[in-house]
């Protein structure tokens, strides 16, 4: 039976896109319905009751917690940095920055397979097989992928929506991806995580977590460096493949 169904999935691409067709429609919907129900003020309105719920639940909370991050991300939908930051109130920097970049990891996953099934297969060899600058840029991708996979993990400027579905398009391997994503977040997680294991107190002050703090240059800089030291190893080879000619 897994056979024939995979024939017919060959058979009508059509079947293959329903996985990131779906995925679309909800990030459409879900940009226009959910917009302002993750948000820091809904967090802040029901903080009492999802510490008493943790209290009495605490593994049921994770669970709960790990399934709708994930759905969140592989649905692309909004509240994302909200979540990071409920996994540091919840449950404190550690381990709540595990279970957030576990959920983020599985979520990037499951966007990834539903664009590499439904296009990147055929796109990437599509990709191999052009000619000129295109084919170059192609075979630039795959000749850095690990570097690659990083440094877009860690600029903080690349769009999460977007690392996820490049590496699909260019032919990246699940377990690379998977790997990379998982320690190239994890910087960032901290960071936000961290925050969100101190919004007691800003919840007691009235006021509003500092998400811009990223951007500051003693958290920003040793990101930056990270960056650096992921593009070396491609400023390398770039060096010595024009000392070879």
């Amino acid at each position: 039976m897994t056979e024939v169904a995979n024939n017919g999935a060959h058979r009508n691409p059509w079947l293959r896109r329903l996985p990131i067709v779906a995925i679309l429609i909800a990030a459409l919907i879900g940009a226009f319905t959910l917009g302002d129900f993750f948000t820091f003020e809904t967090l802040a309105r029901h903080r009492e009751s999802l510490n008493a719920f943790r209290d009495a639940n605490y593994l049921v909370t994770v669970a709960v917690f790990i399934a709708i991050y994930v759905a969140i991300v592989a649905f692309s939908l909004p509240g994302a940095t909200v979540a990071t930051l409920t996994g540091g109130f919840l449950f404190a920097t550690f381990p709540g920055a595990l279970f957030n970049v576990t959920a983020a990891t599985i979520g990037a996953v499951c966007i990834f397979q539903a664009a590499r099934w439904g296009f990147g297969e055929k796109l990437s060899q599509k990709l191999d097989a052009s000619e000129g600058a295109v084919n170059k840029i192609k075979r630039g991708i795959d000749a850095n992928q690990w570097e690659m996979l990083f440094l877009i993990r860690l600029v903080p400027a690349v769009p999460f929506f977007v690392a996820n579905l490049v590496p699909a398009f260019v032919g990246v391997p699940l377990a690379r991806f998977a790997l990379t994503t998982f320690v190239g977040i994890i910087p960032g997680a901290v960071v936000y995580t961290s925050v969100g294991a101190g919004l007691g107190e800003v919840f007691e002050r009235g006021e509003t977590p500092n998400l811009g703090i990223i951007f500051e240059s003693h958290i920003l800089l040793p990101i930056l460096g990270l960056c650096a030291l992921a593009a070396l190893p491609i400023l390398l080879k770039a060096l010595r493949g024009k000392k070879g000619l």
